[in-house]
């Protein structure tokens, strides 16, 4: 059983007030569910159930009836929800009497008019009724109120026609201000006007004359003859007597009032046909008034009109208003045309579409014409975005000199982010290195860039309005309340129900051309053989740098976040999802190959500025120039509500591991070059070693030029700071951005550098030890030296001063440039000497007492000056060279030994302090 409805409620009637029989429009809420379920409305208490016709659930349309009184309330009763209240009332005016000739909109009907002050109850022609204005002078209706006169005279009347007319209330009412001489005036009209209805009965009684003398003439014939003769005798002829003087009565009759009658007749037809014309004006007078409203633009005025002529002249038999409403159809029909030209005119505003399908579906036209305009709209969209492509494809091949596109630009396609990219942009990672590219890039917008800006302004603008016309077609809600009552709205919402794939196949392919669109103008490659001259056309000199691109996946992003507040289901989106995963990837794989190429480039900016810790500023370049790399590419990284993860394919993670190393390499193989590169290669002009270390043997001045020793070094600290700094800082960005395989990456890249960091350290070795090993051999045999024949040991000889000379060089030149690189470099020079020395020693046949001291004498100083950097390598050497001499048997040759060692160390003291543990420590530090 279902649940009882609210009372009903009147919330406006419309007019508020008039007289009895006044149609007026009463509006509410709960007013019944149909005709049936009215079954009670009054109007100030007057039942108007009769004339009341139900519209709607909120809409009834009545006439006011002879209501006692003068304002009450509105009250409808239904069935379903009983008796109602009401907000608002009427008001009752009471009638303005109307004279019989007074000008109306309503018929007086003149049949039944009474003389009433001569009392006679017999009908009079309308030509003999007095005028309206009696007195005949001008009527100036006084201010005097109505309920005054009527107290001051009651029971009388002002009407001249009324039995209790009342002279001096006429005399107030019409004329309370006309002087006395109008007065007297009005006298006289009214005496002429006596006179002449006097003269008018005696003009009937002249025409008439010859009728009666010849009627008597013959009557007096008659009683003669009837006295003479007998009434026997002359039955006959008196009888055939009779009848020819009744008939030349009628004929004379006839004859006398032809011309009255005929007129009469005549002024009966006028009045007929004034009737039937003022009576059916609307219809006569509609076409006229079609094509007027129809100029104006006022489609509800003719479309109201033509209900209502439909439904009083639609099955008409009459023949004059078949022909009237004919002329109806035609103009109707000529609206339908033109109404739908307009509905399928582009562009067109929601609402103005909403407004033409509405008036079509009243005008009952043939066909859907809303499914038209969803039709003309889907493919007028479609020309749009293609006509967009071409106008960007034509101006870019046109252009031959520098231009800006973004002047070609609405107002209102955000040129904002353009303009600030454009105008803000530097790839300088750390300093001016980028400082090489073409200004005019910075200050102008890719054709590209421009033509995605407009196409997703296009169909952001376009496509709501399209999704909210099909809404609006699915739900019936295009529709007037004529067209639910018609069922229309519900064969529309069938029809809709059966074009769901058909819509569904149209927003399909809006958002595959949008996808094309740009995939041709940002990723040609992306589409197929037989699409690329459909959606690409661009002139591909250089592909989008990652800021263009970045920049054009926010606008992707933002479109698809439009689209989606629209409630399109998801699946018809999609496509744009893999088109911004695709952008994304080819975003971070540009930026990448951006990078790397970049970071070639730091070789020219290398300045050879050493620091205190023997670096220059090309580790910090590199790494500032991966991270900003890797932070420009944020956005990228990051996923959008519905966006899949970057690196979810297996193709993209090893494409961008494969790129990460690869910039690793790229500035690895920068160092090899540079310190390799011949010193002719080296701009030296501005080089300079900012040393402030106290404890420097040396130091490279401004105007020096550094040696390819130097370069090794300052290559071999920057691969020392890589190894332990830059690399594991980049590799842990690299996490934090979501990269994979960032193990595989540092672990390639680290074991690369180190190969370089051995090859350049081999290559110094070679340098610095291999002409320190040379010049001992030549140095232990110089003046025909022999360890069989040689005079006591006097201390340690040249050649072993010179060689720790020359390894202190070595270590002051390592100091200079990088303290840390000491200890590396300096044992594996140790290393080379011992071991060279150690070669030596055993390949010495025999060593004469002399010798052998003089040998022990030399390698123990050695050892002992270079004890801080010995290593189980050269300590071995060394152990092997004492191993080949013979040993001291006597204290003296020991005493002699420790003697001659102490003197060395004395003597070359300042020399040897760079050996001492307290530096080391001190270096260390």
């Amino acid at each position: 059983m279902s649940r009882a409805r609210q009372p009903p409620l009147v919330t406006g009637i419309s007019p508020n007030e008039g007289i009895s029989w006044t149609k007026v429009t009463i509006r509410g809420e709960n007013l019944g569910t149909g005709p049936t379920d009215l079954i009670g409305l009054t109007i100030c208490g007057h039942n108007c159930l009769l004339t009341a016709e139900w519209m709607s659930a909120s809409k009834i349309v009545c006439r006011v009836g002879q209501a006692k009184n003068d304002k009450g309330d509105i009250i409808v009763t239904t069935k379903s929800g009983g008796k109602g209240t009401s907000t608002v009332s009427f008001k009752l005016l009471k009638p303005e009497k109307i004279g019989i000739l007074d000008q109306s909109a309503v018929w007086v009907d003149e049949m039944n008019y009474y003389d009433m002050r001569t009392d006679r109850n017999k009908g009079i022609p309308p030509l003999s009724l007095r005028p309206a204005n009696p007195l005949g002078i001008e009527i100036d209706k006084g201010r005097f109120p109505q309920k005054d006169l009527e107290a001051l005279f009651p029971g009388m009347s002002a009407d001249f026609t009324s039995e209790n007319f009342s002279a001096a209330w006429y005399l107030i009412e019409n004329h309370s201000t006309t002087s006395f001489d109008q007065l007297k005036t009005a006298v006289v009209n009214l005496k002429k006007q006596a006179n002449k209805k006097n003269e008018g009965s005696l003009a009937y009684v002249k025409g008439g004359l010859s009728t009666f003398f010849e009627a008597q003439d013959a009557l007096s014939a008659i009683h003669q003859k009837l006295e003479a003769d007998g009434t026997e005798k002359v039955e006959g002829s008196m009888t055939q007597k009779l009848e020819n003087v009744l008939n030349k009565a009628s004929n004379t009759a006839d004859t006398l009032f032809q011309e009255v009658l005929g007129r009469k007749d005549k002024a009966d037809s006028t009045r007929n046909a004034l009737n039937v014309l003022q009576r059916f004006k609307f219809l006569f007078n509609l076409p006229l008034n079609i094509e007027r409203n129809i100029q104006k633009g006022d489609y509800d005025v003719v479309i109201n009109d033509y209900e209502k002529a439909k439904s009083l002249f639609g099955k008409t038999e009459v023949q004059v208003f078949k022909k009237y409403y004919a002329e109806v159809e035609t103009r109707i029909e000529a609206l339908r045309e033109l109404l739908l030209d307009k509905l399928l005119e582009t562009p067109s505003t929601l609402h103005d579409q909403k407004r033409y399908i509405r008036y079509l579906s009243d005008l009952h036209a043939p066909g859907d014409p809303a499914w038209q305009c969803i039709g003309a709209q889907h493919q007028w969209i479609l020309q749009l975005m293609h006509n967009c492509k071409e106008s960007y494809v034509k101006e870019q091949k046109g252009n031959s000199v520098l231009h800006s596109p973004m002047l070609d630009l609405d107002s209102d396609v955000r040129p904002s982010p353009i303009g600030h990219l454009s105008q803000t942009a530097s790839l300088k990672r750390g300093s001016s290195f980028q400082s090489g590219r073409d200004d005019a890039w910075r200050y102008q917008a890719p054709q590209q860039v421009v033509f995605v800006e407009k196409l997703t302004k296009l169909v952001v603008s376009q496509l709501p309005n399209f999704w909210k016309l099909w809404i609006s077609y699915v739900n019936g809600s295009l529709f007037s309340e004529t067209a639910e009552k018609s069922g229309q709205m519900e064969r529309s919402k069938k029809n809709a129900r059966q074009r769901q794939n058909d819509f569904k196949q149209m927003i399909q392919e809006v958002m595959h051309s949008l996808v094309k669109l740009i995939r041709g103008a940002l990723l040609p490659f992306s589409l197929r053989e037989g699409e690329s001259r459909q959606y690409g056309g661009w002139e591909m000199k250089s592909e989008l740098s990652g800021q263009w691109l970045t920049h054009v996946i926010q606008t992707v992003r933002l479109s698809s976040e439009s689209l989606t507040a629209l409630e399109i289901p998801n699946d018809m989106l999609q496509i744009i999802q893999d088109l911004i995963l695709d952008l994304r990837v080819r975003c971070i794989i540009v930026t990448l190959q951006h990078t790397a190429e970049d970071i070639k480039r730091l070789a020219e900016k290398e300045d050879w500025v050493v620091d205190n810790e023997g670096l220059t500023s090309l580790p910090s370049q590199f790494e500032h120039c991966v991270i900003h790399s890797l932070q420009s590419l944020k956005t990228v990284l990051d996923c959008k509500p519905g966006e899949a993860n970057v690196f979810q394919q297996q193709k993209t993670q090893e494409d961008v591991c494969q790129l990460s190393i690869g910039i690793m390499q790229v500035f690895i193989d920068c160092l090899e070059q540079l310190s390799t590169k011949p010193d002719g290669d080296i701009d030296t002009a501005h080089l300079s070693v900012d040393v402030s270390s106290p404890d420097l043997f040396g130091s490279i001045h401004e105007d020096s030029s550094l040696s390819s020793e130097q370069r090794l070094l300052i290559a071999l600290s920057n691969c020392r700071y890589l190894e332990r700094h830059t690399f594991l800082n980049i590799a842990e960005h690299f996490e934090k951005h979501g990269f994979q395989g960032v193990e595989k990456i540092t672990q390639v890249s680290m074991e690369s550098l180190k190969e370089l960091d051995q090859r350049l350290f081999e290559m110094y070795i070679e340098f610095k030890a291999d002409p320190i090993v040379g010049s001992l051999e030549p140095g232990i045999y110089a003046g025909y030296f022999d360890w069989k024949d040689c005079l006591v040991p006097a201390g340690v000889r040249n050649y072993l001063k010179e060689a720790l000379v020359n390894i202190i060089a070595v270590h002051a030149e390592v100091f200079t440039i990088s303290k840390d690189l000491v200890p590396r470099v300096m044992s594996r020079v140790v290393e080379a000497v011992s071991e060279e020395l150690s070669r030596l020693m055993q390949c010495v046949s025999s060593f004469s007492k002399n010798g052998a001291l003089q040998a022990r004498l030399e390698i123990c100083a050695l050892r002992d000056t270079v004890a801080i950097y010995l290593t189980p390598e050269s300590n071995s050497s060394f152990k092997q060279a004492l191993e080949a001499l013979p040993q001291l048997s006597s204290g003296t040759d020991k005493k002699l030994l420790e003697e001659l060692l102490n003197k060395f160390k004395s003597s070359m003291h300042l020399q040897l302090t760079c050996f001492q543990a307290s530096s080391s420590a001190m270096m260390k530090t």
